[in-house]
């Protein structure tokens, strides 16, 4: 399907928010959607407002739910022949393991795999938490949740949370985290945001273009061969929290030039003549994270399927040849 552009210049503001906690607690809803056909992208001038960077913001751990078994004593009294007939008490155990249990493990372009059984909650939303990295997944009928996620840091934390407060903490040691430059683009709902990077002047949809629609793989990266970009969140849970995550062997890689990195926003029904707000992170050359809150306004929804490129949103990558 053809790409619908109008050339058309949009007001884009960027404000600082209060923090990333009330922030993603605050967003409205949205999906990102891109046609793949080149086509020339409409242009739209961003003037930067906030770039303070901050460390790491951390996470309140929830309270890991648990059921206890509940015992039920079934006994039988006699008034005839007491001291001959004897009658054991034989509990039935009627109760259900409700645990939620989480495991962390490092796998290749400092990745982690992030295993979740929790027996009483399958099918429901859960919320997974790493560095301020936020999103929302489902849980299978069966209660098991797998994803892989990127680390931002080489001890890395991983918290799990449910609706009800229930959840599960787990910890790796991810040692290849500074080999890389990570950048995440966070955002609520049915936002139309979308992240791309172009490699070495690669053209748009050529080898080279990383985005959602052609996303490279970790085990390439893992060779210092080029990048690739990570999409997270399930969009059809209420309210979702969604992210994309480009990462770079920037450590490790033969080739120099630069990854130019743009954020689009398709115009949509669900964004058109409103705010989207949205979150990037960054850590570049083994650095410490830093972030910074957007505040996008989408132009009138007569202009519904057109696309914006939104310059000075995130830097480009600067790759010094190893």
């Amino acid at each position: 399907m053809d790409r619908k552009f109008t050339v058309r210049i949009a007001a884009i503001t960027l404000c600082v928010a209060l923090g990333i906690g009330a922030f993603m607690q605050s967003w409205p809803a949205s999906s990102p959607n891109h046609a793949a056909k080149q086509a020339p992208l409409v242009l739209s001038d961003v003037q930067e407002v906030s770039s303070s960077p901050r460390g790491v913001v951390p996470v309140d751990m929830p309270v890991i739910a648990s059921l206890p078994d509940h015992i039920v004593a079934a006994s039988v009294s006699s008034t005839v022949e007491p001291l001959d007939i004897v009658i054991p008490e034989t509990p039935t155990d009627t109760g259900f393991a409700c645990d939620v249990a989480m495991t962390a493990t490092p796998i290749a372009g400092a990745m982690m795999n992030i295993d979740v059984t929790a027996p009483c909650h399958g099918s429901e939303r859960i919320t997974l938490h790493h560095n301020g990295l936020m999103f929302t997944a489902l849980m299978q009928p069966d209660g098991s949740l797998s994803v892989d996620i990127p680390a931002l840091t080489v001890q890395a934390l991983v918290v799990a949370s449910f609706l009800d407060g229930g959840g599960a903490v787990a910890m790796a040691e991810v040692s290849s985290v500074p080999f890389y430059d990570r950048v995440v683009l966070q955002w609520r709902g049915d936002a139309g945001l979308q992240l791309h990077a172009r490699e070495f002047d690669a053209e748009y949809f050529a080898d080279g273009h990383i985005w959602h629609g052609a996303s490279g793989d970790p085990t390439r990266a893992a060779t210092g061969h080029g990048g690739f970009l990570t999409a997270l969140g399930t969009s059809d849970t209420p309210d979702a929290l969604m992210a994309e995550v480009y990462t770079f062997p920037t450590r490790m890689t033969d080739v120099a030039g630069t990854v130019a990195l743009t954020v689009e926003a398709e115009i949509l029904a669900s964004n058109c003549d409103s705010s989207v707000e949205a979150q990037t992170l960054e850590i570049r050359n083994g650095g410490t994270l830093t972030s910074k809150e957007l505040t996008i306004d989408v132009p009138g929804c007569d202009t519904v399927g057109d696309f914006l490129l939104l310059k000075n949103i995130v830097e480009d990558l600067t790759i010094a040849a190893k």
